[in-house]
């Protein structure tokens, strides 16, 4: 049987890598401690399942759900969005909802690139923003986040003979692995040269909430954790992907939207048109309750991940491991020591080979990762670490 040549850029992802070297561990009898993926063990709160238990009895929730469907949603993402940032969005034109934000970054692609034209990703970054751009027909051109800029891209690097084919820049700060954050000051100059070669600019944006700093929770997180239409006033040239995965613990509910330039919103919506309609409109019920709710729980959701980055990085320090605390995100980056400087991969199946304990391998977020590995805080202070100890006795065992 033959298979579309699209198919073999996607051979390898991290976490399916990552889910076979468990399995293993697992069958094998060992107790799995799973820091590899960032699926939040907290629960949707009580509201939110009240609200999709009640639609379950209505049978007008059963059917299919097209776009004006969707209004209310929009209109309560909307609302949302101009409170949080201070910026008007016009639900019917500048809103679409999406199956997961991951829906939006792998399907923006086909309506933005021609078969050959460069997508400028960061490296590291997110695997879906790849794959997206591969089915598309589209070219790759890595950007690299390396720790002495802070993770932040160099544009002055990209050659002129990639921009003369680009068509499009993919960013996300907070940032997924690395935890970096980004000042206004760069949103500012990623659009000025998004502007400057005519680039659409795609900001995806997963960790609005979980942003920190110091010892206490952030007032205003968006000082840290900025909007691209805090520097893209015009909606002119970006989009901005939104889920619910982090802030309201619903990865599997599948939410996510985006806001952006009407006639990208557009684009996007006639490719979604032909795959898929959308979500249950029960589980839209409980998306809306969120985002109209208090936001309280979203602040407690904030400080339990603060309060077990710090467990994990004291853990860390203590054995040895010197790591940065990040200021955002459920992740910590950690560089790896030696003999693992170059061998992330190695370093991860081993390491839930012998211990129990899954990370994932810096190398499979792209080239620039590898050295590191990330670790997902989705385990409760004393599960993070007994973890640590594992890793102190792996550890003292490789020297």
């Amino acid at each position: 049987m033959q298979f579309a040549q699209r198919l073999q850029p996607l051979q390898s992802n991290v976490f399916a890598d990552m889910d076979q070297a468990k399995a293993k561990a697992r069958a094998v009898g060992k107790e799995i401690i799973d820091l590899s993926l960032g699926s939040s063990d907290l629960p949707a709160s009580e509201y939110v399942l009240s609200a999709i238990r009640e639609s379950l009895s209505d049978s007008t929730t059963h059917g299919y759900l097209l776009f004006h469907g969707t209004q209310a949603f929009r209109q309560a993402a909307a609302s949302w969005y101009s409170q949080k940032f201070g910026i008007s969005v016009n639900p019917e034109t500048e809103v679409l909802l999406l199956i997961g934000s991951q829906e939006g970054t792998a399907h923006l692609p086909l309506a933005v690139l021609n078969p050959g034209n460069f997508a400028l990703l960061q490296d590291p970054g997110y695997p879906s923003h790849a794959g997206g751009v591969h089915l598309a027909g589209g070219q790759i051109y890595p950007m690299p986040l390396l720790a002495e800029n802070e993770f932040l891209p160099v544009f002055e690097d990209i050659p002129v003979s990639v921009l003369e084919q680009a068509r499009l820049m993919v960013l996300s700060y907070p940032h997924n692995p690395t935890s970096a954050i980004a000042p206004l000051s760069f949103f500012q100059k990623a659009v000025a040269f998004c502007r400057q070669h005519n680039l659409v600019l795609v900001h995806d944006f997963p960790y609005a909430d979980l942003v920190f700093a110091g010892g206490t929770e952030v007032a205003n997180p968006q000082s840290l954790a900025p909007s691209i239409f805090q520097a893209d006033t015009s909606k002119e040239l970006s989009i901005e992907f939104f889920s619910f995965s982090k802030s309201y613990n619903m990865g599997g509910f599948r939410v996510g939207y985006a806001i952006g330039n009407a006639e990208l919103i557009r684009a996007l919506r006639q490719v979604k048109a032909v795959i898929d309609f959308n979500q249950y409109r029960g589980i839209l019920n409980g998306a809306i309750a969120a985002l109209t709710a208090s936001q309280e729980n979203v602040k407690q959701v904030v400080a339990i991940f603060q309060q077990r980055r710090d467990t994990f990085i004291q853990a860390l320090h203590r054995i040895g491991w010197q790591v940065p605390t990040p200021q955002a995100t459920m992740y910590v980056w950690a560089k790896l020591p030696a003999p693992w400087t170059s061998n992330s991969m190695g370093f991860c199946t081993q390491l839930v080979a012998q211990t129990g304990v899954a990370a994932a391998p810096g190398a499979g977020f792209g080239k620039a990762g590898e050295g590191y590995v990330r670790f997902a805080l989705v385990r409760e202070s004393e599960v993070l670490e007994t973890a640590v100890e594992r890793m102190a006795g792996f550890l003292r065992n490789m020297v």
